[in-house]
């Protein structure tokens, strides 16, 4: 488990080039600077079994829909540990993708990029700048098992308040969801 609550808003986020489970998204490696562009970008920590992932799927799309109509990246990555968690490993993950996921699904194998972000959920959401300015960190919304109790939306706030040129009000949350799976 690593050891600090890694990056905040206001922090620049880490760099990556991981293997990409999605072709039909991407090449076979996707860095970071594809995914976050001169609009930017938000990058999620997410896996395949997770209660939490798979009840948000619908809105994880929604949110890949928007962040592309506004210019911006998105992308999906894996940092469970697939020993533990077979579901979690790379077949499963071209499996899932190829199911109609519409941004490129990264493995992160060693989880230095998980670490480097200081994910702790699945989902996890970081919305970054196009200088690479993590702007906001935290949940999708305040019900990810079930979308009919959702009284909030944060990372649509965010989407929106981002590029319409203002300030983000809420910059920060607490993701719900399944703790990433580190390696032992």
């Amino acid at each position: 488990m690593p050891s600090s609550h890694g990056i905040e808003p206001g922090d620049k986020a880490p760099s990556f080039n991981l293997p990409n489970a999605n072709r039909a998204h991407g090449g076979s490696v996707v860095g970071s600077d594809e995914v976050i562009g001169e609009g930017g970008g938000v990058v999620m920590f997410t896996c395949n079994h997770c209660p939490y992932v798979v009840a948000s799927e619908g809105r994880i799309e929604a949110m890949a829909k928007m962040a592309r109509e506004f210019g911006l990246g998105f992308v999906g990555i894996n940092s469970n540990d697939p020993e533990r968690y077979v579901s979690d490993d790379w077949d499963h993950m071209v499996e899932r993708a190829s199911k109609g996921m519409s941004y490129p699904y990264l493995h992160d194998s060693t989880q230095e990029v998980a670490r480097s972000y200081g994910a702790e959920r699945t989902p996890e959401f970081f919305l970054v700048s196009g200088g690479h300015d993590v702007l906001y960190r935290g949940r999708l919304d305040d019900s990810p098992r079930d979308p009919s109790n959702a009284t909030t939306c944060e990372l649509e706030d965010a989407l929106n308040q981002y590029v319409s040129g203002q300030r983000i009000r809420v910059q920060r949350t607490e993701s719900i969801g399944c703790s990433v799976k580190w390696k032992e």
